[in-house]
């Protein structure tokens, strides 16, 4: 089912006699396959409206993620958050669309210095498990209220409703771009150095480490003579003795980043980990010094590790959250894409569903 607009989406959904699988481009299919009727958003596309002036993008959900992206790029601007191409980590085909980035959240190295997509999602228009068209929040900035549903609705992988238009504020593309870079280092080293030059007042908008190269980056970005000023001073201090990629070399290293292309054939299961940066260096020990990409200065960790290693129970010495993003059907199907919740929030979890999916329709078992 392919419908063209919103009215026809809602009679879909509030016909459907069983499960729907939402899709978008059908690049993120992660975790547990969902049985159902395919619902695809793809042919509900097209910014709507635009505003360079003030920062505002709104586009219908399935409008694809690079002509988002184009229409930014002629102004001058883009999406801050930076979001991943999952294909080639997942080996997957189709079109990215900006609604399946709102709807799983994807956000990419510049989240330590802008927040998540979540953070520059303004409003929504979605249809819920009834067949209801519901929106909240605003078109632009200035008449933005109801963010708690808004937020509510990134990351939500389409368990609660299928977007049909999301509003986002947007950026302007800086100046320049320069990445500090240095090989050859230990985990605990690059993070040493990663956390150091977040802790310093340069603003830095990347800060990755590749451990198969033990490549280290710190990236900076603004007016060319800020960001000259505080290569300088990194290099004297946090980052002493790495070099300089600019322009396009250093833009093409965080691409590297964005979409884990060290992980990219990697054999076995991929997880994506949230723990505190600091701990990142215990957190790849105990796992055996795997392939692993950290990002957001250590306190995202992408790794690759056999399909049967209990990787959630080694985490649990140290803390932290586990997504499982790639493995075979077989462990798809029995082990949770994410960690089971606390009572509490599970009911407040449980709650939500049932009131904006009572019949339990949308996506059933994709978030656990």
């Amino acid at each position: 089912m392919t419908p063209t607009n919103e009215a026809e989406l809602a009679g879909l959904v509030a016909g459907a006699k069983g499960a729907l699988r939402i899709q978008g481009g059908g690049t993120r299919d992660i975790g547990a396959p969902v049985e159902g009727d395919v619902l695809r958003t793809s042919d509900l596309g097209g910014v709507t409206l635009y505003e360079p002036g003030a920062l505002t993008l709104v586009a219908q959900a399935g409008t694809p993620l690079r002509d988002v992206e184009a229409a930014l790029a002629a102004e001058g601007q883009r999406l801050a958050f930076e979001p991943m191409d999952h294909r080639g980590l997942l080996g997957t085909n189709g079109t990215s669309t900006i609604g399946g980035v709102v709807a799983a959240n994807v956000s990419g190295p510049r989240r330590i210095q802008v927040g998540a997509c979540r953070d520059s999602l303004l409003g929504v228009r979605f249809v819920d498990g009834a067949g209801r068209v519901l929106k909240n929040g605003g078109r632009v900035m200035k008449n933005v209220t109801g963010y708690d549903l808004v937020k509510l609705m990134a990351g939500s992988w389409g368990t609660l409703g299928v977007l049909t238009e999301v509003s986002l504020k947007v950026q302007a593309i800086p100046e320049a771009e320069a990445t500090l870079v240095a090989e050859g280092l230990t985990s605990a080293e690059a993070i040493a150095a990663l956390s150091a030059a977040l802790g310093s007042p340069y603003d830095v908008s990347g800060a990755a480490y590749v451990s198969k190269e033990g490549k280290a980056l710190v990236r900076l970005e603004g007016l060319h003579s800020s960001v000259q000023y505080r290569v300088k001073q990194l290099q004297d201090g946090a980052c002493a003795g790495w070099s300089i990629a600019e322009g396009v070399k250093s833009a093409s290293l965080w691409h590297d980043v964005r979409d884990v292309r060290a992980l990219a054939d990697a054999v076995g299961a991929i997880w994506r980990l949230s723990v505190k940066p600091t701990d990142a260096p215990a957190v790849l020990e105990k796992l055996g010094e795997p392939d692993a990409v950290c990002d957001w200065g250590g306190g995202l960790i992408w790794v690759a590790v056999p399909e049967d290693l209990d990787l959630r129970a080694i985490l649990s010495a140290v803390g932290g959250h586990a997504t499982l993003v790639k493995a075979s059907e077989d462990v798809r199907r029995h082990v949770p894409v994410f960690p089971p919740e606390p009572a509490a929030l599970a009911a407040i979890s449980r709650g939500l569903r049932a009131k904006f999916d009572p019949r339990g329709i949308l996506n059933p078992g994709k978030m656990g």
